[in-house]
């Protein structure tokens, strides 16, 4: 049987994952803190691990940097319900798989699980036509319709440079220059990373 790590300090979401992913086949083992999910993770060998970034004890982003340095490799899905590029971007470079926007549904977790087990951390036809709309939608002047097709694509694969720079063109449309050259950075390290 699958094993699979939740780690969450809010107990409805360690429940409704619990759930899902029993659902799903997994074993679930739950943590309710940083430092305890640490120890599980060197403790045992899970096929995932579903991580949020705001926790007692140790950030979820320090756990993920921990793990990597201690080469665990499992698979790690970040949950966030304060999605920020910035931690988008670190969590991605420290090699998350999938970064995964608060709140959700079982059927989000059950395409998310569906995309690792398929060996994908994203799905590139969704990102495709997600990319494709928005760049409709922003030479059409629908800039917050552009901006929301690019988050959605942005949550299917943070790694993405194109989003970034299609971010950065929506800012500049809309006059915002200092936000469009943060994300035109933010693209560059992509490309250079």
């Amino acid at each position: 049987m699958r094993k699979v790590l939740i780690v969450d300090d809010t107990k409805n979401i360690r429940t409704l994952l619990t759930m899902c992913l029993e659902a799903e086949g997994y074993q679930v083992t739950a943590a309710g803190d940083g430092k305890q999910a640490l120890e599980l993770l060197q403790q045992n060998q899970f096929h995932l691990a579903f991580l949020d970034i705001k926790l007692p004890e140790l950030p979820g982003t320090e756990v993920l940097r921990r793990v990597r340095e201690l080469g665990i490799d499992v698979p790690i899905i970040i949950m966030t319900a304060f999605a920020t590029v910035k931690n988008a971007v670190e969590c991605t470079k420290l090699g998350a798989v999938v970064y995964l926007q608060k709140p959700f549904t079982a059927e989000k977790i059950r395409r998310v699980i569906q995309e690792i087990s398929d060996g994908e951390s994203a799905d590139a036809d969704s990102i495709e036509i997600l990319l494709s709309d928005a760049k409709k939608l922003l030479a059409n002047c629908k800039y917050n319709d552009s901006f929301q097709q690019l988050k959605n694509a942005l949550a299917l694969d943070p790694g993405c440079g194109e989003i970034y720079r299609l971010i950065a063109a929506v800012y500049e449309a809309q006059g915002e220059c200092k936000q469009a050259e943060r994300f035109k950075q933010i693209a560059k390290q992509f490309e250079e990373g």
